[in-house]
């Protein structure tokens, strides 16, 4: 195996890959100690979608409602009756929360929860308002015949869309919103 510390072209890359990294490092280190930190390298959007029904359903659980599992691939959750598909987003460097893959299935609300270094956003979302067009803030996601079921929900926390200030920014919002929406 070649000795890559004499290799002009590796000491370039190196040099290339310090450079990148002190701007990942510094994007990384506003997470620094966040209750949240250990969340972030991991590469699988499913876990992550997984790690975030049970953030969910153990706060639901704490607040005293009572959580199941969906019964099917529809819904990730059954709190107090309602079913409900949670999406979950970092917060961006841009400072906004991107909720994806927002399909037309079978529940009743989305719980989106985003997750900021030191803070937590929330809303409980009628399905049927997430099924309207609201350009740029909720839209298709893909093009073509594939765009037709998926769509994405982007939330800039310092000035959400008007349309959805009535449903959440806060868990204790949401908390009162759920307790509304008892069946």
């Amino acid at each position: 195996m070649p000795d890559n510390n004499r290799d002009p072209e590796f000491a370039l890359l190196s040099e290339i890959a310090a450079s990148l990294k002190r701007r990942y490092v510094n994007e990384m280190a506003v997470w620094a100690d966040s209750p949240f930190q250990w969340m972030k390298p991991i590469p699988s959007s499913s876990q992550i979608g997984k790690i975030a029904e049970k953030l969910v359903a153990h706060w639901c659980e704490a607040k005293g409602f009572l959580v199941s599992r969906g019964p099917d691939r529809e819904a990730d959750l059954v709190v107090n009756g309602a079913r409900v598909e949670v999406k979950y987003s970092s917060l961006w460097t841009a400072g906004v929360y991107k909720f994806q893959q927002i399909r037309d299935q079978d529940y009743d609300y989305c719980f989106c929860l985003g997750v900021s270094p030191f803070a937590a956003h929330a809303w409980f979302i009628p399905k049927a308002e997430l099924m309207v067009d609201r350009p740029p803030d909720l839209r298709r996601q893909h093009g073509g015949r594939r765009g037709q079921d998926t769509r994405w929900l982007s939330v800039d926390v310092g000035s959400p869309a008007e349309w959805l200030i009535p449903f959440g920014g806060t868990l204790s919002q949401v908390h009162g919103l759920i307790l509304g929406a008892a069946r």
